[in-house]
């Protein structure tokens, strides 16, 4: 396994298994690709890097999110928080996350745990036209809106 390359900063850019993306559409049906580029996106609609998916709306969208796996990863779990934290009347959104397994970071803990539902992959993806599996373990997140029915709490 070429671990010097999949543990350095060359790229934070994983392929998602087509395979394990038509499971997960299976069952989801998305809309949207928030992270992606002409060659490798995942839905119709999809922003690249320069269209910065972060900055988009996701509203009433069924988003896959495979996102960069450097320092930012924190700010796309926390879009999709707010994504589906901040659902207007009668609209639902939801967000379904492939991303590695950081269950001691701050972003697992502030919008992951016990807030929605997490599913660890058993063994280890590989991603793109890797021969080698990933060097980390990875879960699916699914963020549900709860669209605000107009009724007080």
């Amino acid at each position: 396994m070429n671990t010097e390359l999949m543990f350095s900063s060359v790229t934070d850019q994983w392929a998602t298994p087509q395979a394990f993306f038509d499971q997960l559409n299976k069952e989801f049906h998305f809309t949207l690709d928030p992270c992606a580029d002409a060659q490798n996106h995942k839905c119709d609609r999809y922003f690249t890097k320069e269209q910065d998916g972060l900055v988009q709306s996701w509203e009433g969208e069924r988003v896959f999110c495979n996102p960069p796996y450097g320092r930012c990863i924190g700010d796309w779990v926390h879009k999709a928080f707010d994504s589906v934290a901040h659902t207007h009347t009668h609209t639902h959104t939801l967000v379904v996350m492939l991303i590695p397994a950081r269950t001691d970071t701050r972003w697992f803990h502030d919008y992951i745990y016990q807030k929605h539902e997490v599913r660890f992959i058993r063994g280890r993806l590989k991603f793109g036209d890797s021969k080698n599996p990933a060097p980390f373990p990875s879960m699916v997140v699914v963020f549900r809106s709860k669209p605000d029915t107009g009724d007080a709490d």
